[in-house]
């Protein structure tokens, strides 16, 4: 089938914008003043910093739908996915883009092109369609998880630094007024010293369910490129089982629920306590045996993270549940109001702050009389109007994003862990995050950095 595609563009006018785009980024760095005359670059025959940036999409469908309607008043120049099916809205919607299917291939094509890429696959294939830009110095917004291994993680976390790019991780909550307004009120001491810290998501990304399926023969659509669908992941034949969407609840493809919501509903505590990375982890789960029943997440697990002391604050300890194992109810939450079925309920020595899903939506002290009665602090954290934005700013001005990769990766690390306590059958783990291996079970070391197939890296 043969697809329209942009007109071409003046290679030196390309050129000259992508070196102007890595050049604010090093500037940064080297503590160059950011904000240039917009008469001084058009003298130099450079593009102005406030003129489109050049982006290709990778997952298109879906949520990737959305991220290329967040970044549609940029130039888009490519677009890549593998299903033709899932992909349609979006080519529908802005028929001029050129297609591709393979990453790979997008990149020989259209590199010289492009100034950065977003990333909205399958979880199993965000890192190496990343690095593959990374490495090609481009700018990267990837939905989260960040990545489907730890080696995974500490490898873009590295390029990232290393080839000096603007990353920012799809945790969209990141952005918003109510994850700032958590950070002060906890920074200000409104409830004291924390040291638990109760969250989930009732969702259930479970695909026990359906494991007979594997059993079945099925023909691959012929709108999928099944292959590069499989990317790095053990070949296997095509089941509708696995997409779209479900493939969260298959262990080779996803992270479940803890790795679908952590990144959101962690992500305050993760910031406003700097918990960084946990000295054990340890998974209980209910009617599941990873060894019979690997291929599948479980339908709920609860997850107990240790952090140590740090800084002025004490240890903490983060209780994750996932699916039907449920937030216990605060004590002190009023009877009339609900229970907590997606969010966190963070308890310190003088009080407790409960909020919401993406981010810290719904932020309260319980109860009621006390969150009346609190005086809030002034507001310290700069305001940001909207996660992509945001990116697309960072990238213009040479600054980081707010969830870049040196910050999202660690937050994911903390669901890659999690999961693999769960294929552990519920053994704690001693976690040394210096060495990136556990010291208590040689073992579970194993599951930090699984094999890929044939024909395909980071």
């Amino acid at each position: 089938m043969k697809h329209a595609t942009n007109k071409p563009l003046d290679p030196t006018f390309t050129l000259s914008r992508r070196n102007f785009l890595r050049s604010c980024t090093a500037g940064a760095l080297l503590g160059a003043p950011m904000i240039v005359p917009r008469h001084v670059i058009a003298a130099s025959g450079q593009t102005p910093p406030s003129e489109k940036i050049n982006i290709a999409s990778i997952g298109v469908g879906g949520m990737g739908h959305g991220d290329v309607m967040s970044v549609s008043r940029e130039n888009l120049v490519a677009f890549c996915d593998v299903d033709e099916t899932r992909a349609a809205k979006t080519f529908q919607k802005l028929p001029n883009v050129r297609r591709f299917q393979d990453f790979r291939k997008m990149f020989d094509a259209v590199e010289k092109q492009i100034d950065a890429v977003t990333v909205s696959t399958p979880d199993h294939t965000h890192a190496v369609a990343a690095m593959a830009a990374i490495k090609r110095g481009k700018h990267v917004y990837c939905q989260k998880p960040l990545a489907h291994s730890v080696y995974e993680i500490r490898q873009l976390m590295a390029a990232a630094r290393e080839h000096n790019v603007v990353t920012q991780l799809g945790n969209q909550g990141h952005s918003s007024e109510s994850i700032r307004i958590f950070c002060e009120w906890i920074w200000a001491g409104a409830i004291g010293n924390v040291h638990t810290v109760h969250a989930g998501c009732k969702a259930v990304n479970s695909a026990v369910p359906v494991l007979p399926s594997l059993k079945e023969t099925h023909e691959v659509p012929r709108t999928l490129n099944w292959d590069i669908w499989l990317g790095p992941a053990k070949q296997r034949p095509y089941n509708p089982n696995f997409l779209p969407g479900r493939w969260r609840g298959w262990v080779p493809f996803g992270n479940g629920t803890v790795g679908d919501w952590i990144c959101h509903v962690v992500d305050p505590v993760f910031w406003a306590l700097d918990l960084g990375a946990p000295a054990t982890v340890q998974a209980t789960t209910k009617d599941y045996d990873f060894k019979t029943q690997g291929d599948a997440y479980p339908p709920s697990d609860i997850i107990t993270y240790e952090f140590p002391a740090k800084g002025k604050r004490g240890p903490v300890k983060l209780v994750w549940h996932s699916g039907a194992k449920q937030i216990p109810r605060p004590p002190e939450l009023e009877p009339e109001r609900q229970d907590i079925e997606t969010g966190a309920a963070v308890y310190g020595d003088k009080g407790t702050i409960t909020y919401g899903s993406h981010g810290a939506g719904g932020v309260r002290i319980v109860p009621e009389t006390k969150m009346q009665a609190y005086k809030r602090p002034d507001k310290t954290l700069p305001r940001v109007k909207e996660h992509h934005q945001d990116w697309l700013n960072a990238i213009r001005t040479g600054r980081k994003a707010g969830s870049d990769f040196s910050y999202g990766g660690p937050l994911t690390e903390l669901a890659l862990l999690g999961i693999i306590s769960i294929k552990m059958g519920g053994q704690k783990l001693e976690w040394d995050a210096e060495k990136m291996r556990f010291t208590n079970c040689p073992e579970a070391n194993s599951f930090l950095n699984p094999p890929y197939r044939s024909g395909w890296e980071l």
